[in-house]
């Protein structure tokens, strides 16, 4: 579908959803985004909901500005999938003890690796500006430095919520690996910091939303924030990095015979910011839950964890801002999808994935999610579809 433009405060929103279905709490939140003196374009994904401050699912271009609240606490979450040699045949009828195998690899939840990793002895593993970027730590602001060490430890884990590590099978019967996740603790604490440096700013006084506060190019605050997004933006994707070199490891040992070998891999983020320009006019845009769809951009548009996912590639639709969205989006909160499923619920909805089936992850079950295929119809002219997968292997924190 194009997109439906609808009225904003000083600029139009461009929707690629039908603005009827969402809710009318989303609906002020892109009212009040487009508000802002410094916005230049709004876009806003099908997969959109409530977020804090800011959507879920927006695409949000500013003029020598940026919001910290719209990028969100997990800076740099996203995407990582490689496609292997192993094909479904090659799989064993139980794969228990293969989840089992990268639960022991990749610390999840809370947990963290006792001692930091060694990128030097993770196979084929790319090490170069390693050391640069972690005395580059000693930049960040100093409320945090202090957690330097349990960043390091983290370095290579999952995390909890939506994140997930599966094995997944296209419809060639082609193994791949994939997994979700951000920049941990660190990223979070960080983004806190800033977020109550912006709100306490004279400019931001007057917002209609106060999370929505702003840092203003040429400012020591503004300098400071970017240095920091930046870093945790890196320290994103290398974690990502490292899980996948873990987890590739765990194929490896797992399936010895058939030699496994990796395609190059896929990586996206979906919650940061970029330097890019449109119109003539240099801008910083944040995709709060969305992935970069420029042309050949390819890009990772999960699912659920028991509806599959796809991969992507973009169309570059600058009157998206080369955006589209970063996944199926939830259709209810995780209080609401509590009330309403129960672990049977769970366990019937993810039939045929090996993966947790209790009530800790009843949160994340399929129905508190939109549809994906219908989440994937509506931007067809941002992305087209290299591969449809469905997992058989879900880990999840």
């Amino acid at each position: 579908m194009s997109y439906t433009e609808v009225p904003g405060i000083r600029v139009p929103i461009r929707m690629w959803t039908n603005p009827s279905t969402v809710e009318g709490a989303a609906m002020q939140q892109l009212r009040n985004i487009s508000s802002l003196p410094w916005l230049h374009g709004l876009a806003v994904m099908p997969d959109v909901h409530l977020g804090k401050g800011a959507t879920v699912g927006s695409v949000i271009a500013m003029q020598g500005a940026v919001c910290p609240a719209a990028v969100g606490v997990d800076i740099g979450c996203g995407m990582s999938a490689v496609k292997t040699s192993l094909t479904a045949k090659d799989l064993p009828d139980d794969l228990s003890r293969l989840r089992s195998k990268i639960e022991q690899a990749i610390p999840v939840g809370r947990g963290l690796h006792s001692d930091p990793v060694d990128p030097g002895k993770l196979h084929g593993f790319a090490t170069a500006g390693w050391d640069d970027f972690w005395q580059r730590f000693d930049g960040v602001a100093s409320e945090v430095k202090w957690r330097r060490e349990r960043a390091m430890q983290q370095m290579g884990t999952l995390g909890a919520g939506n994140h997930f590590v599966e094995v997944c099978i296209d419809k060639s019967g082609s193994v791949w690996l994939m997994l979700h996740s951000g920049s941990r603790n660190i990223g979070k604490e960080l983004a806190e910091y800033h977020m109550g440096v912006a709100r306490g700013l004279p400019h931001n006084q007057g917002l209609v939303d106060r999370d929505l506060a702003v840092f203003i190019a040429d400012t020591p605050q503004m300098g400071a924030y970017r240095s920091d997004l930046f870093w945790a933006q890196e320290y994103a994707k290398k974690n990502r990095a490292v899980m996948m070199a873990l987890f590739k490891d765990v194929l490896r040992r797992e399936f010895p015979k058939a030699k496994v070998a990796f395609e190059n891999e896929i990586s996206c983020h979906h919650n940061y910011v970029a330097e890019e320009r449109y119109d003539g006019v240099d801008l910083l845009v944040t995709r709060k839950g969305a992935i970069r769809a420029g042309s050949g951009d390819y890009g990772i548009i999960p699912g659920s964890m028991g509806t599959g996912s796809y991969i992507v590639r973009g169309l570059g639709n600058a009157a998206a801002y080369n955006s589209a969205s970063h996944g199926a989006g939830r259709k209810m909160s995780r209080t609401a999808a509590k009330r309403k499923f129960t672990a049977q619920d769970l366990a019937e909805q993810t039939k045929g994935v090996e993966c947790r089936k209790d009530s800790g992850v009843v949160d994340e079950i399929p129905g508190a999610y939109k549809s994906i295929e219908k989440v994937i119809e509506q931007q067809r002219d941002l992305v087209e579809v290299v591969a449809q997968l469905r997992q058989v292997v879900c880990v999840k924190g």
